[in-house]
């Protein structure tokens, strides 16, 4: 397959690029598209031959829903049961934005694009390409990461190119991405909400807003593959360069000590800053104090790593509150819950 390049730095003077792109997709080909989390691998939500070929062209087992995006929330209707009155407070708040809610889904949304699931999961973003391609589709889109299942998510073209070239239709860049993690994943079929992947909306915003919810167990803990879940990223080794990870967590003094009792062939995943205590190879992933800076550079530092042919890094991790859980939660991922506690 030949995989087109289609650069939009503005809506109304790339206005050319933006139709081909449109009408790839509606044709129900696909097109990996920029959004303000990371880079989406989008098809015609409502077409299961499209989402099936997400599924082949990212390698990614079909039990693994599909978030949908829309550009309205008029769009959310045909594609759900019912509209509840808290999804209104939460769209009213958070959309467009990198927030994804899951619903009863329509006879409208086909298995293949659920993952088999009896629910769907739906977001609004806030990237003005995105929208736009939604708006000039005519359909809902289904995107997940525009990356090859279980490796870090692409937050630029570049990475787009790196993993699908030859293997979708369409490359659209849009410039980098502004959040770098994937969007916050609630449930409202749950009694009470509970956020199953977090994200840029944090649970203290959503709580000001659903005052009862929770994070699900399984955001930080290993679930096991045979376990049907209702959000992406909540199974499987995720977002993982080919190198080890290990996740160490303590202070930087005792990770220190940590670095200089190992003898073996290693890299670092540090703060930064950090790297000048170090002789080994170190790279940086954001300030310590700055979790919102840590979720923009992740998914770049963990593809230098295996850019730098490391085959093991030691990462020092925090936990802190707000974007820093969806910071940490990435990282348990890549490390297939490999964690060193000081």
């Amino acid at each position: 397959m030949q995989t087109k390049l289609l650069k939009i730095t503005d809506i109304s003077r790339d206005s050319a690029a933006l139709d081909e792109a449109a009408a790839l997709l509606r044709q129900g080909k696909l097109v990996a598209i920029p959004t303000e989390t990371v880079y989406g691998l989008a098809a015609n939500a409502l077409d299961p031959a499209a989402a099936k070929a997400i599924y082949a062209a990212k390698g990614r087992p079909s039990d693994n829903p599909l978030i949908v995006h829309v550009s309205s929330l008029e769009e959310v209707a045909p594609l759900v049961r019912e509209l509840p009155a808290a999804l209104e407070r939460l769209a009213g708040r958070f959309w467009p934005g990198p927030m994804t809610v899951i619903l009863p889904k329509s006879s409208r949304v086909p298995k293949e694009t659920s993952g088999g699931l009896d629910t769907v999961a739906v977001r609004m973003p806030a990237h003005p390409v995105a929208r736009e391609l939604i708006r000039r589709a005519g359909v809902p889109l289904a995107a997940p990461s525009a990356n090859l299942s279980g490796s870090p998510s692409p937050t630029c073209a570049r990475h787009c190119v790196d993993d699908l070239t030859g293997r979708v239709d369409a490359i659209v860049d849009g410039g980098e991405c502004d959040v770098g993690v994937e969007s916050t994943v609630l449930t409202l079929c749950t009694d009470p909400p509970r956020v199953l992947r977090p994200g840029a909306v944090t649970l203290e915003m959503l709580r000001e807003v659903l005052p009862d919810i929770e994070y699900d167990p399984g955001v930080f803990e290993h679930l096991p593959d045979d376990r049907k879940v209702a959000s992406p990223g909540m199974k499987y080794r995720h977002y993982s360069p080919k190198a080890r990870v290990v996740l160490v967590r303590g202070s930087l003094g005792q990770f220190k000590r940590f670095i200089a009792a190992q003898k073996h062939a290693f890299g670092i995943l540090c703060f930064e800053g950090e790297e000048k205590h170090f002789t080994q190879k170190c790279i940086t992933y954001g300030a310590e104090s700055d979790p919102a800076s840590q979720a923009h550079r992740l998914f770049d530092a963990l593809r230098e790593v295996d850019r730098d042919g490391l085959t093991l890094v030691y990462t020092r991790v925090s936990d802190d509150e707000g974007i820093g859980q969806a910071v940490y939660n990435r990282l348990l991922r890549a490390a297939g819950f490999d964690e060193v506690l000081l």
